[in-house]
This record gives structure tokens, sequence and C-alpha cells, in this order.
């Protein structure tokens, strides 16, 4: 069942609910351009998110943290699945049901220069939500947009200048009022400080933190900078060629990571103490991500995993709970075994199993 699936957030109302979340680009080739296969960009993912709270995404290029954002916010006509946003289904809602929807749910963009249009002026990109979902007066968006300026900080002398007249940090700051505009409750990040300096990330990170203290928003911050989202979420889930393979509250994770490739991802994080650093163990994967046109059987991770065994490469390993709101899926921590202190151990205890087969 999903529902047994849940993520163990606090036991509070559960803003976003997504269950069994599929998106699949279909694959045609060929003359006739038959299909012949799907690319599975994201595959049966299930989370919450609880109201007031961030849950940081995370994984490497390509593994499908953007497609999953923007698959829960119907950017995307999904696949399968049930993504409820503020207790309303919107994974197959018709486009007129849906457009009443928008104004709940919002996005921050990657690139803030990509996100702008350059023929329009600051005050028009602001107040472009304004003019499609509000009845107010001219006078009263133009108002509207002087206030969400003011609340990301930009000068309210700026509101005639075009996107190419600002910095990158200014850019986003603007896409970032854009999507306060018309008051959301649920905010997608799409790794909104990747393209900015390192020097201008911090600022937008403590606007985003400011913003959400002030007005109650709630976040799924996607990035992959393992260090910012230690700082801004409450909730990390990591995912690796369109699943989650872990999901814990962000000191669990950080602390006690259970899957091989959370524990590799993090070692992976530069740290800043020289004395500290010089006593890291880094976990050097080997090979290369699989296509996720072509999974392997088993577990996806079976193919770069250092504790890989063979019930890795015969059987998906089941998303479960392994601890009070710590969820994985790996067949180190499966009910057939106690559960392992180090992966040496699991090992062992699979010894039987394997012999069996």
């Amino acid at each position: 069942m999903l529902d047994d699936r849940l993520e163990g957030a606090p036991r509070k109302k559960a803003l976003v609910e997504v269950r069994g979340l599929k998106m699949y680009f279909p694959i045609h080739t060929g003359l006739l351009r038959r299909k012949t296969g799907d690319i599975k960009a994201v595959d049966d993912v299930t989370f919450d998110i609880v109201e007031g709270e961030t849950l940081g995404l995370v994984g490497e290029s390509g593994c499908g943290k953007s497609t999953c954002g923007r698959a829960v916010l119907r950017l995307y006509e999904v696949t399968d699945g049930s993504v409820r946003v503020d207790g309303h289904e919107i994974a197959h809602l018709g486009p007129n049901t849906l457009r009443r929807m928008r104004p709940t749910m919002q996005m921050v963009f990657q690139d803030p220069q990509a996100s702008l249009n350059p023929r329009m002026t600051l005050a028009s990109i602001i107040g472009e939500p304004l003019r499609e979902h509000t009845r107010l007066t001219k006078p009263e968006q133009l108002e509207r947009v002087y206030e969400l300026m003011d609340q990301v900080g930009l000068n309210r002398d700026f509101a005639n200048r075009y996107p190419h007249e600002f910095s990158g940090g200014q850019r986003q700051r603007i896409g970032i009022a854009r999507a306060l505009a018309l008051n959301p409750k649920f905010i997608v990040c799409d790794e909104p400080i990747a393209a900015l300096d390192v020097s201008i990330q911090a600022q937008v990170v403590n606007l985003l933190e400011e913003l959400q203290d002030r007005l109650g928003l709630t976040y799924l911050f996607i990035s992959h900078d393992l260090s910012m989202v230690r700082h801004i979420a409450d909730r990390v889930a990591v995912m690796y060629l369109g699943k989650i393979v872990e999901l814990a509250s962000r000191d669990d994770l950080y602390g006690d990571p259970k899957h091989p490739y959370t524990r590799a991802l993090l070692s992976a994080v530069p740290e800043p103490d020289p004395r500290e650093e010089s006593r890291i163990q880094r976990i050097v994967l080997q090979g290369d991500v699989p296509s996720p046109a072509n999974p392997p059987t088993g577990c996806n991770f079976c193919t770069r995993c250092p504790d890989v065994m063979d019930i890795c490469r015969k059987v998906d390993p089941e998303y479960r709970e392994i601890a009070p709101g710590h969820f994985t899926a790996c067949h180190l921590y499966c009910e057939t075994t106690t559960m392992p202190a180090e992966p040496t151990a699991a090992k062992e205890a699979f010894e039987p199993i394997q012999q069996g087969e």
C-alpha cells in the first residue's frame, strides 16, 4: 500500500502528498517513429511535505530531481501516481481546474536569466500573475508590485528596467517576487542558487528562509549542494536514477546515513577544517550512472554500490521505515535480517541467503 510508505514527517497537516509518482518520457525510433521504450525520469516516488517545512531533494545531475519538482506542480503531464496539494488532487486535473489551483503553488526556476522575458520590464514580469489571476486595477497591481519588490530587497526605482540590466542575484530576486505575487502556500525551488556566484548564494538562501518565516511558506528545495541543503532543509530526500533511496530528518541523514549512495554523496562534501578534511575517507563510486531508459534489474544502484550482494541484482528493494522517521530502499536493512551497524556485518548476515539461491 502506498499509504504505508509515509516518510516519517511530524504528525501535522501535510500540505503536499505525493504517492507513487511516475514521469516517463516515451522513446520513438525508426522511420515511423514508433514507441520503443520509456525514459523513466521519475519512477514510483512517494513523499509528504508538512506545512511550513522545507524538504530538500538532492542527488547527482540527471537523477530526476528537477523533473520530479515540475511533475509535482503539473508542469508535465504525469504518467501515473497521485499528487495532492492543499487537499486537492492535481495529478490528472483538467486545464481549467488546474489553472484555479495555480495561485496555491509556484516555482522558482534554476536559471534566472532564461526564466525572465527579456522584452518585459521588472514591473511587468512581477505583475503578470496579477493580471492573469486577479481582478486588481492597474494602480492596485502596481502597488502590489512595489510591495513585492520591498519584500525581496529590490529598489522601487528599478521597476521600469529590463532583466539584462540586473545581476544574477537580482534576477533571482525578481523570480522570487513573481512566485510570491499570488500569495502561494507551496513553492518548488529548482536549484535557485546553482547559477549564482558563491558570494550571492547565501543572500538568496537567507531571503528564502526569511520569507518562509514571515509568510509561512512550504518549500521543496531541489539542489546538488549538500552543504546548502543542510543549512535550509528540515528533512532531506536523496534521489538516484528516478527513485528516492533515502529520506530522513536533516540531522539523522547527515549524522547517520544508511544507504550506500547517501554515504558516498556525503563523503564528497568538502570540509573547511583542514584537520577534519584529512580524516575524511572518500567513497569513490566506480562506473557511470545507468541510463534511465534501461535501468538495471533489481536495485538501480547495484552497478555502482560498494556493498552490493547477489539479491541486489535480482530484487528491487522495498522503500521502508528502518527507524522512526528514517526511510530507505536497501537490502542491507530488509526485514529478513537485523539492521547492521556496518555494511560488512550486513554482508555476513546475507551469506546464507546467497548460498541458498
